[in-house]
């Protein structure tokens, strides 16, 4: 269990009345409080867009005439040995 303490600063924001209802039934569906679910929201929305480094090698993945090729059977023997 991690037990490593998060620092958190209070903030507010303005949601409209039905958006603040919605977002309050979903968390009493899924038995969470307000802020963890909003918290959980935002922190998933920030880490799904890649950083400059991932996209980066994304692009040099989609572009680059240099990219090896994968032996499937080379692949599943590295893997089994894991």
């Amino acid at each position: 269990m991690n037990t490593a303490s998060v620092s958190r600063k209070q903030t507010s924001f303005r949601l409209s009345e039905t958006l603040l209802a919605r977002l309050q039934e979903e968390a009493r569906r899924h038995n969470r409080s307000l802020n963890n679910l909003v918290e959980s929201v935002l922190m998933s929305f920030v880490s799904s867009h890649p950083n400059k480094t991932t996209l980066a090698a994304m692009k040099e993945a989609e572009t680059s005439d240099n990219l090896e090729t994968l032996d499937m059977k080379e692949f599943r023997n590295f893997v089994d040995s894991l």
